[in-house]
């Protein structure tokens, strides 16, 4: 029994034997962009913006996401170390935050099922002002967060580290890191997202680590225009946010996780709808 999933058996029995087949994440990672046009976004949040009611694109983002795992749970899925598939217990979003004074720092938020975009917004602010306000032990500022804390004390082990990272990762494989780990590491999230654009780089497609259990990553990179070609067939230049998308292909179908981004991009295209609890038939 682990502590941040429980087991399950996959409908289609092909997926139980997948991870027996393809026995690495990164054997089994998936690749796609997706362009999601800015217009409506935009538009969006300089109607908050107006209201005096701050509004980020990570958090229309992050929102449309958890609609998509509401629906389709099997976006919340992970395969462990000993080939298993397990149905996460929360729905988790690991991100980086850098710091004013250099570096940064890695942890997680946490989402609720029926967040709003306002719900997630607010979430969004008060990790980032937490995360920035630490630095760890070589910075001279507080550790904020268990990541720093972990790594500190890691570091802080001389020759024992190489063993410490062995038993680590034997946990790991296992389930058997106990949930004071599980729930300060940010390699045990339903999702890894990074924000390229806002260091002016393009979006990547970004590895799903092995350790851990996080099977999507997402990054957004600088817009870029993608040509759509009218009814009338002259082409349009549409300016849009590119998102490289990386999945661990083992936790379902291809033809699962498109309807699943299809759904995702459906809120995007209409962001009011974020503000409303879904009502899921």
């Amino acid at each position: 029994m682990r502590p941040d999933g429980k087991r399950i058996l996959a409908e289609n029995p092909l997926y139980n034997l997948m991870p027996y087949v393809l026995t690495k994440r990164y054997d089994a990672m998936n690749m796609v962009t997706l362009d999601i046009p800015e217009a409506p976004l935009r538009a969006y949040m300089n109607a908050k913006r107006a209201e005096k009611q701050p509004m980020s694109h990570l958090a229309l983002l992050l929102t449309a996401y958890l609609r998509a795992v509401e629906k389709y749970p099997a976006l919340n899925r992970f395969i462990s170390g000993n080939h298993k598939i397990y149905q996460r217990n929360n729905i988790s979003v690991a991100m980086v935050v850098l710091r004013p004074g250099g570096g940064s720092t890695m942890s997680k938020i946490i989402l609720n099922e029926g967040d709003t975009v306002f719900d997630v917004q607010r979430k969004i602010t008060d990790y980032v002002d937490t995360n920035r306000q630490g630095g760890g032990e070589q910075s001279g500022q507080a550790e904020t967060n268990g990541l720093d804390k972990l790594v500190n004390f890691l570091l802080h082990t001389g020759p024992l580290l190489n063993i410490l990272m062995w038993a680590l990762r034997f946990a790991d494989r296992h389930g058997l890191l106990p949930r004071a780990i599980t729930d300060a590491s940010p390699f045990h999230a339903s999702l890894l997202v990074s924000n390229l654009a806002s260091i002016r780089c393009n979006h990547i497609y970004h590895h799903v680590y092995e350790f851990g259990t996080t099977s999507i990553a997402i990054t957004l990179g600088n817009m870029r225009e993608v040509p759509k070609r009218l009814r009338n067939g002259n082409v349009d230049l549409v300016r849009c946010i590119p998102m490289g998308v990386v999945m661990d292909e083992r936790i379902e179908s291809g033809h699962y996780l498109n309807s699943a981004f299809a759904y995702m991009k459906k809120y995007l295209d209409d962001p009011v709808l974020l503000e409303q609890k879904p009502v899921l038939q």
